[in-house]
């Protein structure tokens, strides 16, 4: 759920214009029999593809994340893993991402939860959609559904260390120290140099296990 801690990849304005352009003309009314069984069967072979492709980059860069030795060079990587979960593999789903993260910038939370709830409709295995609804619910004091959400964001990327954060977060909020240790243990476990879970086992091991700061 935790953001990057910059603005560059949770606002980046970056899409490719064909994906601008895909999402206007699924906009567009059709009428059944226009796009051909195999036109549909191709794209969705394409798209799939995509998609596989993104997933297979952003566990290469988890692995690498979890052996790298430097703060420096883990911020590095962690920003690219924050890009490549923002990439779907499915061109109108990127733009309704894209759309949300800039509504939930100037503060438009309805729109933005709209544009999640689409994407998270249209491609309900993509994780960082769920990942992205819940940091709305965070921030709105929903905690059943923004957790709810960020265990629908870890069964689909159990490596997600954003959301592993972002339920550490949530359950130091209402008091579960056990829990929000854990949570944290869980997030170093893949990025081992996450500056928010760092700190937050520093404070919660000293208050579950007693350990001085």
């Amino acid at each position: 759920m935790i953001p990057p801690p910059h603005s560059g990849p949770m606002y980046r304005i970056s899409l490719a214009f064909a994906a601008v352009l895909a999402l206007s003309a699924c906009d567009k009314s059709f009428s059944p029999g226009t796009a051909s069984e195999t036109g549909a069967k191709e794209l969705a072979s394409v798209e799939g593809e995509e998609a596989a492709g993104e997933g297979n980059l952003s566990q290469d860069l988890l692995d690498k994340l979890k052996e790298t030795e430097t703060d420096e060079e883990a911020a590095a990587l962690e920003e690219e893993v924050w890009d490549a979960w923002l990439v779907s593999g499915s061109p109108t789903v990127d733009v309704l991402m894209q759309r949300g993260l800039e509504y939930q910038q100037t503060d438009n939370l309805e729109a933005a939860r709209d544009a999640f709830d689409r994407a998270i409709a249209i491609l309900p295995d993509y994780a960082e959609a769920w990942n992205r609804r819940a940091v709305l619910f965070f921030n709105d004091g929903k905690y059943d559904e923004a957790i709810a959400d960020l265990e629908s964001a870890l069964t689909r990327e159990p490596r997600h260390f954003g959301a592993w954060i972002g339920l550490a977060m949530i359950f130091e909020s209402i008091e579960r120290p056990e829990a929000a240790l854990l949570a944290y243990d869980k997030a170093l476990a893949i990025h081992p140099h996450a500056q928010a879970a760092v700190q937050g086992k520093k404070r919660l091991d000293r208050v579950v296990n007693g350990r001085p700061l």
